[in-house]
């Protein structure tokens, strides 16, 4: 039953999976460091010198990272248009190397281009990669037009051992990129099982860690449900496969949140809310020992195990396996909870919900499960899983939303932005190096790429700026370290770029770090290494960074408060239309896709938290700014965990036997559904006056006390009236970190 009593090789391989999800970064580092080393092996083959390798080696590299597209089919045709993108990038960059204000001109045009090419999706964005990387990389060789018949040699293999090593060396399967990302999710299940399990038996000393593991566990299990998400379709037989297996991670990881929340809640003096887990930095709150005779705190520490087992355990359930399931999914029923306080019979209660969660997900994913040694309470739940997989109907494709016309579109915004700031970049890159000012260029281009306002172009360009720093200090150690030695060198740079590739989407100062030691190595094999050059590549980089923030200040100018403001609306709206969706299902109405509105209302709120990392950033100086942009996107967090409980509720109510709809929601989710439009109209047009207003409690507007409510636990009055009080408490709570009134409760 322990974790440890497992195969290392499981526990190992749990724990990959854990780490990245899918192997995506392993994926991405294993293909690019493939496709560079087999191009050198041909080149060499082939009797190409120095220049013509590292040549082949950074278009081999350009051409792997930039094709982006899910589908093999689409992948092969982008690497097949890119090669003509790249020959003529290279051409004409060799052609224009001597003619200073022709070239010049050629690079704001192609910056251009490629920036606004992003309008076109995955393959306008892999094309305007490879034509801006593949003309940087014939300045960086020096390329000149007597040489172009080897470039385009190079270049040619380059490509050529790109798509062998994609296509038959690392292939990615959707099915088995799907099936990895399961495992992950399973695993990052099982560990934050395992930071309950901390938490449960964590003393006064050890709660901050403790409570820190379970923020972490559950943001990581969110972040693996939402990559699970956008690889259903393309990974799954048919569309009622991937919604099932949709509703089974929904389940599952709305469960888990649940069962930590009340756990805390047992072991609080105070409620506890998803605010004290999904804020950094937040205090914990007080905590003692867990309410109740010692004997239910070990048996809850013994079912925690057990869950653990559950979500853990693969293939066919042995006996013992068996017993713990029946053993936990018996908690559903209030005659089988222990003898102790309410705090606590609610923690175990979770826990039976929590395990009819797990043996949904494993029947969605491993098919029909042994029912030999099912107990009532087992049989009733398998019974409750198929008549809610036998409800599941084909969603409706959603109208794409109309996109902004003429400068307003972002990529024709920052196409123009990136095209000032690149021409300031160059007149101030040749005033500092007449032969490298294309650093400074494809700095001001890097730090525009994923960025939508000018804080989020700061941030960036201050991370490159730091990575590149000490990325200097280690290209000069490492250049000392190989001499001459050509193949130690390439070596090395193979084990750089892997690593700058599996740490892209972890830190993005690493990535700079890596980057800028691997270029001080191919400056040794190209004979140019100097400390001259590689601290010239410091000051570029810095200008280049200061031409882009420049750029986006000035030029159709983004704020970030501007941009944190809209998409605060539009989280707003997800969150309000995931509530009134599933509100109105629950209370008797038409049957609605909620749980695709609630990857909807996900995705807002992940846009919303990258938007606000300028403000949320520890160097930034307006702390009660900072403070603020946390706050609120902490509520917005609990929002949205209490809007996608409602909705995987709502989900249930055609076949779940203990829910009933209640008509009375309607009318007592009423004024949250208000206040949502009122906060998100404020925010939108600073001239609207409406206030948010309050009243009596949830349970109240339903007819009845509280008492009378929590006593239907398991019906639709008892789950639903706690999600929807928590969501209308954090909903009014929003309104003061954001300056709205507050209107007096009506007497």
């Amino acid at each position: 039953m322990k974790a440890a009593g497992r195969p290392v090789r499981a526990r190992l391989r749990d724990r990959l999976a854990a780490s990245d999800p899918g192997l995506l970064r392993l994926t991405a580092g294993l293909r690019t460091v493939g496709a560079i080393a087999l191009t050198l092996a041909v080149l060499a083959a082939l009797g190409f010198g120095i220049t013509r390798l590292v040549t082949g080696a950074m278009a081999a590299m350009v051409a792997t990272f930039s094709v982006r597209e899910r589908q093999r089919a689409a992948q092969a045709v982008t690497l097949a248009l890119g090669l003509p993108v790249a020959l003529a990038s290279v051409s004409l960059g060799a052609v224009l190397s001597e003619r200073v204000v022709a070239g010049d001109a050629f690079a704001v045009v192609l910056v251009f281009c490629a920036v606004y090419g992003r309008r076109f999706g995955d393959r306008g964005t892999a094309l305007g990669l490879i034509g801006f990387q593949l003309y940087f990389v014939s300045l960086f060789v020096g390329a000149s037009a007597a040489e172009l018949p080897d470039l385009w040699v190079a270049l040619t293999v380059a490509f050529a051992c790109s798509a062998v090593v994609r296509f038959a060396v690392v292939p990615v399967a959707p099915a088995g990129l799907l099936a990895r990302l399961r495992q992950a999710f399973r695993a990052r299940l099982a560990q934050l099982v395992s930071a309950q399990l901390a938490l449960l038996d964590a003393g006064p000393d050890e709660v901050d860690k403790a409570l820190e593991d379970v923020r972490t566990g559950t943001s990581r299990l969110h972040e693996t449900a939402l990559m699970i998400q956008t690889r259903l379709e393309e990974g799954t037989p048919d569309e009622s496969a991937a919604r099932l297996v949709q509703r089974r991670i929904a389940d599952a990881e709305i469960a888990a949140e649940r069962l930590g929340l009340l756990l805390l809640s047992a072991r609080s003096a105070e409620r506890a809310d998803t605010l004290t887990l999904h804020l950094p930095g937040a205090s914990a709150p007080e905590v003692g020992r867990l309410p109740g005779p010692e004997e239910a705190t070990a048996l809850l520490r013994r079912d925690l195990l057990a869950l653990r087992a559950l979500v853990l355990r693969t293939g066919a359930p042995g006996v013992a396996v068996a017993q713990m399931r029946n053993r936990l999914l018996g908690y559903r029923d209030e005659e089988n909870l222990p003898a102790t306080t309410p705090a606590v019979r609610d923690v175990f209660r979770a826990v039976g919900e929590a395990a009819r969660a797990v043996m949904g997900l494993r029947i969605a994913l491993d098919g029909p499960q042994d029912e030999s040694d099912d107990t009532p309470a087992t049989a009733r739940s398998r019974e409750e899983l198929d008549a809610e997989d036998a409800a599941i109907d084909a969603g409706e494709e959603t109208e794409p939303a109309e996109l902004p016309k003429g400068l307003q579109r972002p990529t024709t915004r920052a196409a123009v932005q990136i095209a000032v700031g690149s021409t300031l970049a160059i007149v101030g890159g040749e005033l500092l190096s007449a032969d490298r000012w294309y650093w400074a260029v494809l700095t001001c281009w890097i730090v525009f790429l994923n960025t939508a306002s000018t804080g989020e172009i700061l941030v960036k360009g201050y991370r490159r700026l730091l990575g590149t720093l000490f990325g200097v200090v280690a290209g000069i150690a490492l250049a000392a370290l190989v001499g001459r030695h050509t193949w130690t060198a390439f070596a090395l740079v193979l084990v750089l770029i892997f690593v700058m590739f599996y740490a892209a989407p972890l830190s993005y100062t690493l990535t700079s770090f890596f980057a800028t030691a691997m270029l001080g190595l191919l400056y040794t094999l190209l004979h140019t290494y100097s400390w001259e050059v590689l601290v010239l590549r410091l000051e570029e980089t810095a200008l280049g960074a200061a031409c882009g923030v420049v750029a986006a200040a000035l030029v159709l100018p983004v704020r970030t408060d501007r941009r944190t403001n809209e998409l605060l609306v539009t989280a707003l709206e997800r969150l309000s239309e995931v509530t009134e969706a599933a509100v109105g299902q629950l209370s008797g109405g038409p049957a609605e896709d909620l749980l695709d509105k609630a990857r909807e209302l996900d995705q807002a709120l992940g846009d919303l938290r990258g938007a606000t990392q300028p403000l949320t950033h520890p160097v930034t100086p307006l702390r009660a700014r900072r403070a603020t942009a946390r706050y609120v996107v902490a509520l917005l967090e609990t929002c949205a965990y209490h809007a996608r409980a409602l909705a995987a509720t709502a989900e249930l109510l055609p076949a779940h036997p203990a829910i009933a709809a209640d008509p009375r929601l309607r009318g007592a989710a009423g004024r949250t559904v208000r206040n949502i439009g009122t906060i998100a109209a404020r925010v939108a047009d600073e001239e609207v006056t409406a206030a948010v207003g309050t009243g009596p409690s949830i349970a109240s507007l339903l007819g009845g006390p509280d008492g009378d409510a929590a006593a239907r636990y398991g019906r639709i009055t008892g789950r639903v009236l706690r999600h929807l009080e928590r969501l209308d408490e954090a909903v009014v709570g929003l309104a003061r970190p954001l300056g709205i009134p507050v209107a007096a409760p009506e007497r």
